[in-house]
């Protein structure tokens, strides 16, 4: 077994263990029937926000602004099309419900399984602030303000302008890609609380989506079965195939960068999605079941493209 390969197992088992003591927490009742809920809350509005400002501080401008970034906008964008017409087109879905597939079909877990996969597998945590930085400053504001809009009953110019700047999530994003492109120096104390409360993101967005799994089966009869298998379908197995295809014939990637925007691509469904669809209160199950399903999913398929491209 090659080192990407023994990368890729190394990091899925780490994930897998958070996940499931986040299920034995709920299996014991230890933090009380609203956990799941107040977990969520603190990850959207504190925790993802402070993360989300360090990694993309932190990066490499010249990594985030790259061919890498382009490859992996337009693989996410495809996703997102092939999605949308089946569910807008054919099944009619509501607006929220379809909007929570489309972005589960192309919405890679960069932040909790993107960061150890690219340390494990790729060796430079780097390859991911692209990927981070596209989803969190583009996607997010596009799908965080639709949901608001459509959940809310109201609409407005002045609230879809406003919508972007009261997110915290796009907030710390920005802020942090505007501190890399500037190449501002932040003295560590100022940073260090960012880094100390960012820290926990991850860990508690895991335990959380742990929690979650307590009780519910996944693809049940009435749960929205279609939806999910067809997000999941082009999440882990058409998007790993367009982004090779592009990296490789469209934009000329080899070696390490091709390695890294199929990487990438091959990642599960983030738990962002979850974490938005419980936000707003729709979409759950569906976002529930496939950011599963990828994650089982996809770690045959990381296999594979760290045996054929590493």
């Amino acid at each position: 077994m090659n080192g990407s390969m023994a990368g890729v197992l190394t990091g899925f088992a780490i994930i897998g263990s958070v996940i499931a003591v986040g299920y034995v927490v709920e299996r014991l009742g230890i933090l009380g029937p609203r956990a799941g809920f107040v977990l969520n809350r603190i990850v959207f509005f504190v925790l993802s926000p402070c993360l989300l400002f360090t990694v993309l501080a932190e990066a490499d401008v010249t990594v985030l602004f790259s061919r890498l970034l382009v490859v992996s906008a337009l693989a996410a964008l495809c996703c997102f099309a092939l999605y949308a017409i089946v569910a807008f087109g054919i099944w009619r879905r509501p607006v929220p419900e379809a909007l929570i597939g489309t972005a589960a079909s192309g919405w890679v877990n960069a932040n909790n399984i993107g960061i150890p996969v690219a340390v494990y597998v790729i060796g430079d945590p780097a390859y991911v602030a692209p990927v981070i930085m596209f989803q969190l400053i583009i996607f997010t504001p596009i799908v965080l303000t639709i949901l608001d809009l459509r959940t809310s009953g109201t609409t407005s110019l002045g609230r879809v302008l406003m919508q972007p700047i009261r997110n915290p999530i796009i907030i710390g994003s920005a802020l942090g890609a505007i501190v890399s492109a500037t190449g501002l120096e932040i003295p560590q104390p100022v940073l260090e609380p960012f880094e100390l409360v960012g820290a926990a993101a991850v860990p508690v967005v895991l335990i959380a989506f742990g929690m979650s799994l307590r009780g519910q089966r996944a693809l049940a009869p009435g749960s929205g079965r279609r939806d999910v298998l067809l997000a999941s379908a082009i999440k882990i197995a058409i998007m790993p195939l367009i982004a090779w295809a592009l990296g490789q014939f469209a934009f000329g990637l080899e070696g390490m960068q091709l390695f890294a925007v199929v990487v990438m691509a091959s990642l599960p469904t983030a738990q962002n999605v979850f974490n938005y669809a419980q936000r707003y209160e729709r979409g759950e199950i569906v976002a529930r079941d496939t950011v599963l399903s990828t994650t089982i999913g996809s770690l045959p398929v990381l296999l594979v493209v760290a045996a054929f491209l590493s």
